[in-house]
């Protein structure tokens, strides 16, 4: 009869709060990674009933209940932006470990907050910003890191989508809920992700605009399909659905960053994904991509050159290490990723953006 693995650490247990799209990735994630789901719930009961099938645990009325299970080692919040600060501080202080979705509050007064409630408790949280966890984003930073690049003086950044409100109406497009449109939804990501890669430089003044043009009237908008449910005639879109923005980091560097739910875009009239240009070379990648080109110069010749990475489909490998790295650093064997004091920074360039937009000017940014 064959013995069991004991060199193989027991599986950590989850208990997730959230049951949606969202939700059901990171339980496929986690079980991937080798966590069980031990706890499920979510404010729509049969939401979390349907999940618990698919990926088992035990399904309990609130996050309060969830709490009262003594299986449970970490919790993944995959709920509404506002719910994020108020549910990850309640579970810290019951002493288990976070895994909080993006992004890590509604702004940066509010992680600031979460990073004293992370301090108390003795427990790790960590922001679930998917994208650093690729195998692209480990190759990028190496290579700003060796020098390759020399001194990068400007980042890029294109994160379109052509009709891609998510649950129009719903708590996406609500201020109130969501804290914004796809700055806060999709910028959060290629913010972090360059400031990841350079090794987290400050952001000194950020200059932004804002347009809300697609999603004002919720029953003429015309799309194929929609995260986050079909659209609600009577609902709220008070946020942007497409904003750009200019930062200006320590050390002279500028990151130029569009983002848009919405936009009348032909197809390949602008590639999405994160261009980092340096006096010695620069670079091209897409944040959950699988791979890396560079533009450089060798023996007077100009030249492209992409080096090979793992072929595992990029999503899916950082979904399942941001779980492998949260279990190494519960564990002890691994550092933290995706801390909220460098998500902080982050949320304070968003803010800036925001308020940027308002003022019709360029702002300096709370870092």
């Amino acid at each position: 009869m064959p013995q069991p693995d004991r060199s193989a650490p027991p599986s950590l247990r989850l208990g997730l709060v959230g049951a949606g799209g969202i939700g059901e990735v990171h339980a496929d994630a986690a079980r991937r990674a080798g966590w069980s789901l031990e706890v499920v719930c979510d404010a729509d009961r049969s939401r979390a009933e349907a999940l618990a099938e698919r990926h088992g645990g035990r399904v309990v009325a609130d996050l309060d209940a969830l709490l009262d299970e003594e299986g449970v080692d970490a919790v993944a919040i995959a709920t509404p932006n506002a719910t994020h600060r108020p549910l990850a501080e309640a579970a810290l202080a019951a002493g288990r470990h976070v895994l909080l979705e993006k992004p890590a509050g509604m702004n940066a007064a509010e992680c600031d907050r979460l990073a004293e409630a992370e301090a108390s408790s003795g427990r790790i949280l960590q922001i679930g910003l998917v994208c650093r966890h690729t195998p692209v984003a480990a190759e990028v930073a190496r290579i700003v890191e060796s020098g390759r690049l020399g001194t990068v003086y400007q980042a890029r950044a294109n994160l379109h989508r052509r009709r891609g409100i998510p649950g129009l109406g719903g708590w996406f497009t609500d201020k109130s809920m969501s804290g914004g449109g796809p700055l806060i939804d999709l910028g959060v990501h290629v913010i972090d992700l360059v400031l990841h890669v350079l090794a987290q430089p400050r952001v000194l003044r950020a200059s932004g605009v804002t347009y809300a043009t697609f999603g004002r009237d919720i029953g003429s908008y015309v799309h194929q399909e929609m995260w986050g449910g079909p659209p609600r005639p009577g609902g709220v879109f008070d946020v942007e659905d497409h904003a750009s923005a200019l930062l200006r980091l320590e050390g002279g560097a500028t990151f130029e960053m569009n983002v848009a739910w919405a936009a009348n875009l032909v197809d390949g009239a602008v590639r999405d994904g994160i261009v980092l240009l340096g006096d010695r070379a620069g670079l091209f990648f897409e944040p959950l991509g699988n791979s890396v080109r560079i533009a450089t110069e060798e023996d007077g010749r100009l030249l492209d050159v992409q080096p090979v990475l793992e072929t595992e489909d990029g999503g899916q490998a950082a979904w399942r290490r941001q779980y492998e790295t949260f279990a190494a650093a519960i564990r002890g064997e691994g550092p933290r990723v995706a801390p909220v004091g460098e998500c902080r920074r982050t949320q304070a360039a968003i803010d800036a953006i925001y308020r940027s937009a308002e003022a019709g000017c360029e702002v300096e940014v709370d870092a």
